[in-house]
């Protein structure tokens, strides 16, 4: 069976699911259409007996594999979030209902993350079963930079990696690889990249006794990734775990002895200021939350981020600075990170819903 739309393939080989993101000049770049076709297939194949698991991929742009997922179509964001289209509100409610189902999923999610990993990306592969990274792989959450957050659950897998990682990771948005994110627990196991296709073609053509069986195969497969960071991991954890965004930059900015801490300042002096205090209360928050309520407060968070302010949107305003007009001159609101206050950071965590009418009530 093949299931064919311009953004999504999907098709059942032997006994699994594979699906290929099919998007490549946008880096797979999930559209509201995207996020339907996923949620579509994946609930179709739960309860498929022919499909002992899944596998997700992206087509690059030289063929299958080379990019996953750059996250979620920021320019459709910005034309909504600008524009008031009730999209926004939907885009938001059934990315974050996928990222729920993918967590949840009972069968095998196999997520091969090679190339480009990043936002709406890792909601569709931090819930997997096996995460698969390969040398290529450059995974991030770097929202901070469009004066966003890390959403799709991002609260939730960033707040369980080790000492202040997460933290890190969060409000910088910095790029890791393979080594590394295995080592931060946001990866599984590494591929090389030539291999890619051949496990692709093993999991469509092999027979598998059962699922624990297709796992199996996968882990055959895997090589040794020694992690890039594991030096600067007392640095990470020294810094990120001040109590404030202030406190963070100032431990940076005196920090003597190695280059990376002022680069560290400099770049958190780059992203929206406001959206920084909040989203180390939302990582800070995340860890005492299982992952229902940390989408149900990205939802309030992400309404927030578009209708808090009118027409002083940090969100609109830092897509942009990056993506429409490309000037790459954000002008944040506060513009520096000791300007804000407690005053604006603690509405993005009032919700706008009664509990019994938030969009993902029914999460559990």
């Amino acid at each position: 069976m093949t299931e064919t739309t311009a953004e999504v393939l999907a098709e059942v080989r032997g006994r699994v699911g594979l699906i290929t993101l099919n998007r490549p000049k946008a880096l797979n770049a999930l559209s509201l259409g995207m996020v339907r076709s996923l949620m579509a297939t994946l609930l179709a194949w739960k309860h498929d007996d022919r499909v002992l698991a899944v596998a997700i991929r992206g087509n690059g742009r030289e063929g299958a594999f080379g990019a996953f997922c750059a996250g979620g179509d920021i320019r459709f964001l910005h034309q909504a979030g600008s524009t008031g289209n009730p999209q926004l509100e939907d885009f938001f409610t059934e990315e974050y209902t996928l990222n729920h189902l993918i967590h949840h999923y009972p069968k095998p999610y196999i997520a091969f993350m090679d190339g480009i990993v990043m936002g709406g990306g890792m909601g569709i592969s931090q819930g997997g079963s096996v995460r698969i990274v390969t040398e290529r792989t450059k995974m991030a959450m770097p929202e901070t930079a469009i004066g966003l957050f890390p959403d799709v659950g991002g609260g939730y897998f960033l707040s369980r990696c080790p000492g202040r990682v997460g933290e890190w990771l969060a409000l910088t948005g910095d790029a890791i690889g393979a080594g590394d994110a295995i080592a931060f627990g946001l990866a599984d196991g590494c591929v090389p990249s030539e291999r890619q296709a051949a496990l692709w073609e093993a999991l469509a053509t092999q027979a598998f006794a059962d699922a624990a069986a297709v796992e199996a195969l996968v882990a055959t497969y895997f090589v040794a990734a020694p992690p890039a960071l594991e030096s600067t991991r007392p640095d990470i954890d020294a810094h990120f775990a001040h109590d404030s965004v202030a406190a963070i930059v100032r431990s940076l900015e005196c920090a003597e002895g190695n280059a990376w801490a002022p680069m560290t300042a400099a770049t958190l002096r780059k992203r929206s200021p406001l959206m920084l205090h909040v989203v180390l209360e939302q990582i800070r928050r995340a860890r005492g939350m299982d992952l229902a309520a940390d989408l149900r407060m990205e939802r309030d968070m992400v309404r927030h981020c578009f209708y808090l302010r009118p027409g002083q949107s940090e969100t609109v305003e830092g897509i942009r600075a990056l993506a429409v007009d490309k000037d790459h001159s954000p002008r944040w609101n506060p513009a520096r990170i000791e300007d804000v206050t407690p005053d604006m950071v603690a509405p993005f965590f009032e919700s706008p819903w009664p509990a019994h009418a938030h969009p993902l009530a029914t999460l559990a």
